[in-house]
């Protein structure tokens, strides 16, 4: 995790500490659940609850791990020095992964709780400047040639809706990697009660799951980072509209500059978009980290470990990297710049151009061949295009248009009400009706 992209809630549910406060309520729901059954005394569970309290000293079971070469067995050596001697009871019939796999379940659904958090709040950031732009008509692109219009509302409903799916996905992500694993040794329960596991499962706010080996089945992994990497790149697709729409000939919206800000060390005058290009960068690493954890689905047999050195790196740095991406994107979102009069200024920049497929349409309706139309249409297109002429008044003084076209007929084409006719229909089924 780097400092300069983490907050502080998401990073602290993958520091040691937490990390071994999950480890120990873990052990004692489990010895909770042992003593129920009479496989150890009520009082051996009982006092490892006395340690509750306790602040687990990292360093010393980072020293007992420098010598025993185990971190699940530095930090039940650390608690006995706690528990004293009914710690022999704890961690019976318990493997390792049943500890490391329930902890990093619990983990991933604590930040996945933060994520949706933070989409909630980003959706509440789209949906009020797409009601506040519903109607601020600005050109559309496709291959970024200016295609027909839209309206700025539009392109905020249509993130609104990707990052609803987005929530969606997640929400279901997180229900795919709630589970728990307390099955021992090859996930047989030969000498642990499945009974144990649904306890803990229940106490740490999970599901046991249905059959592990030694260890948890990362297939749940691969689609939770999945989807996190979706909605990375959910992000870096909003960030470069945004960049594109910043640029120096276009500038029909801008990221926020605030006072004192500096753009360039060169140049005074540059307002640059650094927030928007620092979410593309983000949402490549994010993405980067779906990959891998695809690859650790394929272990030896019951159990390896070649998918814990690539979580321990994963799990922080892709949540945390994430947390910092949504909270930024709000923000950039929220505060965003948005200039109506350059959206007219560039709508109209080729003079008519963006009626031309109504004109097409026309003329097929007035008996014209598509293909005759097409290259009418086409014809005094190219005159605007080469030689900046009026696209409407090239119309009107083509024979072949006007023998099948009034000027009257002509100049109801280029209304600019009829491309935005539907978005109230699009923004209800968005947002809903009302």
């Amino acid at each position: 995790m780097i400092p300069r992209y983490s907050r502080p809630e998401m990073a602290s549910i993958w520091e040691p500490a937490t990390r071994f406060r999950i480890w120990f309520e873990i052990e004692a729901h489990a010895c909770d659940a042992q003593a129920a059954l009479g496989v150890i005394p009520k009082s051996a569970a009982e006092a490892v609850w006395k340690a509750r309290d306790v602040e687990f000293d990292v360093a010393r079971i980072d020293e007992i791990e420098r010598e025993v070469k185990h971190d699940v067995i530095a930090f039940l050596t650390h608690l006995a020095e706690f528990v004293g001697p009914e710690a022999r009871f704890v961690h019976q019939g318990m493997t390792s992964s049943d500890v490391l796999d329930t902890c990093f379940n619990v983990q991933l659904v604590r930040a996945a709780d933060i994520l949706i958090a933070d989409l909630d709040a980003l959706l509440a950031a789209l949906r009020r400047r797409a009601f506040e732009h519903r109607d601020t008509v600005c050109i559309g692109r496709s291959h970024g040639i200016h295609a027909e219009p839209v309206t700025f509302g539009l392109k905020m409903a249509q993130a609104y809706a990707e990052m609803a799916r987005n929530r969606s996905r997640l929400v279901a992500a997180r229900a795919e990697v709630a589970t728990c694993a307390i099955s021992g040794a090859v996930g047989t329960f030969a000498n642990i009660d499945p009974a144990v596991e649904e306890h803990v499962a229940k106490a740490m706010g999970l599901t046991p799951e249905p059959v592990s080996t030694q260890v948890i089945p990362r297939d749940r992994h691969a689609m939770f980072f999945a989807t996190l990497g979706v909605i990375a790149s959910s992000i870096e697709r909003i960030a470069i509209e945004i960049r594109h729409l910043q640029r120096t000939e276009v500038l029909e919206a801008e990221e926020y500059f605030s006072p004192g800000q500096k753009g360039s060390s060169a140049m005074p005058h540059k307002r640059n978009p650094v927030l928007t290009e620092n979410l593309t960068g983000l949402a490549r690493m994010v993405r980067a980290y779906a990959l891998p954890a695809m690859e650790n689905v394929a272990l030896w047999h019951e159990r390896d470990i070649s998918h814990s050195s690539v979580e321990r790196m994963i799990g922080p740095d892709a949540t945390v990297t994430l947390d910092f991406a949504l909270a930024r994107l709000t923000g950039v979102i929220d505060k965003l710049l948005v200039y109506p009069q350059n959206m007219e200024r560039n709508l109209n920049q080729f003079r008519g151009l963006v009626h031309s497929q109504r004109v097409l349409l026309a003329l097929t309706q007035k008996g014209v061949s598509r293909e005759d139309a097409y290259r009418l249409v086409q014809r005094n297109a190219m005159k605007v295009w080469e030689h900046g002429a009026d696209f409407m008044a090239e119309l009107k003084a083509d024979p072949e248009v006007r023998a099948a076209l009034s000027e009257a007929e002509i100049e109801e084409k280029f209304d600019l009400g009829y491309h935005t006719k539907h978005v109230d229909t699009i923004f209800a089924r968005v947002f809903g009706a009302g």
